[in-house]
Formats: C-alpha cells, sequence, structure tokens
C-alpha cells in the first residue's frame, strides 16, 4: 500500500476520516442527549445513532442505476462531499441557535445516504490498481486503520467534548471527511485508474443484489455475512448489563472489554495481510467458528481474565473475516460490476446489526445478559459449522464433475 503511488496518497485522507468516524461514535449521541427534551433522551439517542448509519443501506439498494455505473473515485469522493457538507451543518445550525433534534437526526440522516457506495468505491479501487494477489493485504492495511481510529478516536473525541461541546467534534468529523473529499478530487482522478474491460450498459447497471442472487458462491457468502453480524448485534445489548449485574462489575471492567477486543482487532488486522497464502473460502468459515468458540466463554461463570481474554481472542479474528469476505467478492465479480457488489455487501452488514441489537433487548429482559451472550455465541458457532458443511458439500460436487 505505501509503495503504491496511487493507494500512498489515498492512505492520509482515508486514516483521518476514519479517525473522525472514531470521534463521532462519541460525538452524536452525545450531541442527541444535549438537544433532546428530558423526557425523550432515549429515543432520539437511538434515532440519530440510527440515522448516522441505516440511510447508507438505503441508498445501496435504491440508488444502484443511478451510481452503479460510477467510477470508485467518484463514489467515494461524492460521498466525502456529502458527510462533509452534511456534518458540517449541524455545527453551523447549531451556532445560529437554528438546531434542534428534528433537524440533527435528519442531517444525520442525509450524512450517510451515500456511505455504502463511499465505501464500495474505496475498496474497488483497491481492487482495480493491485494485483489480485495483494488483495488481501490491501483490505488489511485499511481495515488495521480502522480498528485503530475505533480506540483512538473515543479517546480524542471525550476531551474535545469537554472543552468545546459535541458540536467541535461533529465539526472535526466534517472536516476530516473534506479532507478525504479534496483527496479524491484532487489526488485520485478517475482517469489515472485502469481502464475496466467492455461491459454492456444493462451489465454495469445491474442491481447488486442481483448480481449476488445469481452466484450461487456470493450469495452463500452475503448470507454468512448477514448472519455473522446479526448474531454479534445482541452482544452490544447484553454484554453491559452481564458486566454490572451478573459479573458484578464497574464501568472500569466494562471498558476493560472494549478495550481488549479493540487491542485484539488491532493485532488481528496487522495479521491479516499472512492470510493471503491460505485457501480464502475455508479460512473464512474456519474464523466464523473459531469466533463463536472463542465468545462463548463470556457467557458463563468464569473468572474476569478469563472473560477478557476469550474477548479479545475474539477482536483477533474480527479484521481477517471482514477482509477475507471482501476479498472473495472482488475476486469473485467482474470489475464492472464490483461496486454494486460491494455497496450491496455493505448494506447487508448496516442492517444486520442493528437487527441484531434489536433482537437482544427482548432476549436481555426475558433469559439475562450470560444467556443471551451465549446464545449469540452458539448462533455464530453453529452457523460457521453449517457453512462448513456447505463448503465441503461444494468441493465433494466439484470433484465428482
Amino acid at each position: 500500500m505505501v509503495r503504491h503511488r496511487t493507494l500512498r496518497r489515498l492512505l492520509p485522507g482515508f486514516a483521518l476520516s476514519s479517525l473522525g468516524d472514531g470521534m463521532a461514535v462519541v460525538a452524536v449521541s452525545w450531541f442527541a442527549l444535549q438537544l433532546a427534551p428530558e423526557a425523550d433522551r432515549g429515543i432520539w439517542v437511538a434515532a440519530a445513532a440510527a440515522a448516522y448509519t441505516l440511510p447508507g443501506a438505503v441508498g445501496a439498494l435504491v440508488l444502484g442505476r443511478v451510481l452503479g455505473h460510477r467510477s470508485p473515485t467518484q463514489l467515494a469522493g461524492w460521498d466525502a462531499i456529502v458527510r462533509a457538507c452534511a456534518l458540517g451543518a449541524i455545527p453551523i445550525a447549531y451556532a445560529l441557535g437554528a438546531l434542534n433534534t428534528w433537524l440533527y437526526v435528519v442531517l444525520l440522516a442525509a450524512s450517510s445516504v451515500l456511505h455504502s457506495w463511499g465505501q464500495a468505491g474505496v475498496y474497488t479501487l483497491l481492487a482495480r490498481v493491485l494485483p489480485q494477489q495483494d488483495h488481501l493485504a490491501g483490505n488489511a492495511v485499511l481495515s488495521t486503520i480502522g480498528s485503530f481510529c475505533t480506540v483512538v478516536g473515543p479517546m480524542i473525541a471525550a476531551p474535545l467534548i469537554v472543552w468545546g461541546g459535541a458540536a467541535t467534534v461533529i465539526a472535526a468529523d466534517a472536516a476530516t471527511f473534506a479532507v478525504l473529499a479534496a483527496t479524491f478530487l484532487f489526488f485520485i482522478p478517475a482517469k489515472s485508474l485502469p481502464p475496466l474491460p467492455q461491459e454492456s450498459d444493462d451489465t454495469s447497471r445491474s442491481s447488486g443484489l442481483t448480481v449476488i442472487r445469481r452466484d450461487t458462491a456470493l450469495l452463500g457468502l452475503l448470507v454468512l455475512s448477514f448472519g455473522f453480524f446479526f448474531f454479534f448485534g445482541p452482544v452490544y445489548v447484553a454484554l453491559p448489563l452481564h458486566v454490572s449485574e451478573e459479573m458484578r462489575g464497574s464501568a472500569a471492567l466494562l471498558a476493560a472489554f472494549y478495550t481488549s477486543f479493540g487491542i485484539g482487532a488491532l493485532i488481528g488486522g496487522m495479521l491479516t495481510g499472512y492470510l493471503s497464502r491460505w485457501r480464502l473460502w475455508p479460512t473464512t468459515t474456519g474464523i466464523v467458528i473459531a469466533f463463536g468458540a472463542a465468545m462463548l466463554p463470556i457467557g458463563f461463570d468464569v473468572p474476569n481474565i478469563v472473560a477478557l481474554a476469550s474477548f479479545a481472542a475474539a477482536g483477533v479474528l474480527w479484521p481477517p473475516y471482514s477482509s477475507l469476505a471482501t476479498t472473495l467478492f472482488q475476486r469473485s465479480t467482474p470489475p464492472a460490476l464490483l461496486p454494486q457488489v460491494l455497496a450491496a455487501n455493505s448494506s447487508v452488514r448496516v442492517l444486520s446489526v442493528p437487527l441484531g441489537t434489536a433482537l437482544g433487548g427482548p432476549l436481555v429482559a426475558g433469559f439475562g445478559g450470560g444467556a443471551t451472550l451465549r446464545f449469540a455465541a452458539i448462533g455464530i458457532l453453529l452457523l460457521g459449522l453449517v457453512s462448513a458443511v456447505g463448503l465441503a458439500y461444494r468441493a465433494s460436487a466439484a470433484r465428482r464433475t
């Protein structure tokens, strides 16, 4: 990545915008608390969090005919421009005294409409300029940057909120995307990319979900990804309650869980590039099985150090799965259709985690935090085992053919 002339120009802007998103994790919810009426704070915090992510899934599904044939630099650049403008409007409206909760949520939603396409543009760009054997290493670099910024971003956001308020952090987030937009507009022009093979107009405008549905391998990978992130969703609800009520722990222990996962993710991201010589399909399935097994002890009455080590081990496996799945999509999709397919894959991930989180609420209320964590771990483990059986069956059928 560092040696490649085009990608070397991308990395600073990508890292800065990832840091802005890491800071926004804290600022978006905190600003919603500040703006919302006291009686309705919970509703507005949930609405703000959803508005910052979910419209990206809708944009991926409904804007395919408009954006599917655009170059990856246009997709990523337009997403960065929209995010910079919409997020930048929030502190401006706040300074003018015109910001209320409704306008805040609308601007957050507007900022995320093109985000699935922006992510697809970045990974399509990587697939276009790197040889196939380097796709996994390139994906791992981007994943490692994202994991690092997820850990560091909230640590930077907290003192900024104390010093200048949540609006200051959102303004900084907008500025990071302005830098990313300038990167794509001025330093990585579309004409610098290698030309695509000729495709028919109808093919280039096909829906990403349509393309995936026609390919059983890609459809299986999409289902695996949906299930993996869906079953992880309840962890966001169950872990805090399990720590506070069943482990009798403090906020410091909960923070230790998230820190251990983040440290594990950094290690996993740095190790991912070395998996390029492994067979990608069996490795991806094995990671899902190992992730479920690593999560399983957390839901039981085990010593804190064992639970923390288990969560850290799950963190090590998190970036390799994302990078390997993206690499499989990159290698299995015609270049002209890659933006649509990656946008569809991104939209599925955006939808699956909130759906799983929503399921976590009634599960925790009915069975408790520990049981919900066990449910999530067993669900992921069984999903991986079913995928492994399907993979073995496909391999056997291919040998017979």
